[in-house]
């Protein structure tokens, strides 16, 4: 899917306007040395972690120079995984449009003050320099170049990881990387083992999932798609056991899915095939006559989430608090489609 199509997908874009990266350095030069600056950061309640930190991105080695106080979370489901932490930002970014402070259920009454919400594919820069943050986190997002230089020139900023363009950070990589900067390394990797713990006990609860074929996909405006291995979507699958559809991984690009013409609809045809309507009503999937006639859909071996459920919002955050709720409410649904008794 190329990268126009890519950004179709995503939900939650708030258009700002184009800023320029004089403006956004000027406010950003305030100091933020009072308690006014301070109040409301949430800062982390480990202690020791050793400052300056450094964390390892895609643009080279940042540098944390103090705890931080005051934090921006940007990335898709970095503001969740800094509350996962203890730290509530500042500022962030809905992708998934949950209104409110921003985050789903899971993470639902972290914050004590809402943080300001942010635009997603077009941050306002000028809003993220009045915030004065001492860092800035955008570990899951397009990374791209310009946008991770302007933030860098407000404050320290932990992008993307080598190799983790277009929103292929995976959650355990990005609760590490908050951790680093947070200076809270240790909780971050008690957070990885225990939702790790949770996944082996979801697998060896359903050992039927071992090995099964699966096609993981979306329908938007524009037509259909299947998510690639290194999506979120297919990482969380395929710790339960699942295998990615061989057909759908031949036509694996750089983005995190691939394009899918009604003539080609066959593809989605899996052991299990689970889609998302994005923008459009389920009935657009679910009385398709194309899709309908996909064998494994003919056999009622799939799932169509409700566009915009919790179910589907859970699947496709891929956050270190959101897989957790999606094994507890989402993997019921696919060892039931599995039987057939979708």
């Amino acid at each position: 899917m190329n990268t126009r199509h890519t950004n179709r997908r995503i939900r939650g874009l708030r258009t700002g306007s184009a800023v320029a990266v004089s403006a956004a350095l000027l406010v950003g030069l305030t100091a933020c040395s009072g308690e006014d600056a301070d109040a409301g950061s949430g800062g982390g309640g480990e202690s020791g972690g050793a400052f300056p930190a450094k964390v390892a991105t895609k643009f080279g080695e940042v540098t944390v120079e103090k705890k931080p106080k005051r934090v921006v979370a940007l990335g898709w489901g970095d503001a969740e995984t800094a509350l996962a932490l203890g730290v509530q930002p500042v500022g962030a970014s809905d992708w998934l449009e949950f209104g409110g402070d921003g985050v789903g259920p899971w993470a639902k009454g972290e914050y004590d003050k809402s943080p300001q919400l942010i635009g997603t594919l077009e941050p306002e820069y000028e809003k993220i320099a009045e915030l004065q943050p001492d860092v800035i986190l955008d570990t899951k997002s397009s990374g791209d170049r310009k946008r991770y230089d302007t933030l860098s020139k407000i404050a320290p900023t932990v992008g993307v990881p080598e190799g983790s363009d277009q929103y292929l950070t995976p959650w355990e990589k990005q609760t590490e990387m908050i951790a680093e900067a947070l200076g809270l390394e240790k909780k971050g990797a008690e957070l990885v083992a225990d939702t790790r713990q949770k996944f082996s006990a979801a697998a060896k609860k359903h050992p039927e999932f071992k090995d099964k074929t699966i096609t993981v996909g979306s329908r938007t405006s524009e037509g259909y798609g299947a998510y690639v291995r290194g999506a979120g979507r297919v990482d969380f699958v395929e710790r339960l056991g699942f295998k990615n559809s061989p057909a759908v991984e031949k036509k694996a690009g750089k983005d995190f899915s691939i394009t899918l013409s009604r003539e080609n609809l066959d593809l989605l045809d899996a052991d299990l095939t689970v889609m998302a309507p994005i923008g459009i009503p389920p009935k657009k999937i679910s009385d398709d006559p194309l899709y309908r006639a996909v064998p494994s859909v003919k056999d009622g071996r799939s799932v169509v989430f409700k566009d915009g459920d919790m179910l589907s919002k859970a699947f496709a955050t891929d956050s270190v608090l959101s897989v957790a709720y999606a094994l507890d409410e989402v993997v019921p649904v696919f060892a039931d489609a599995l039987d057939g008794d979708s």
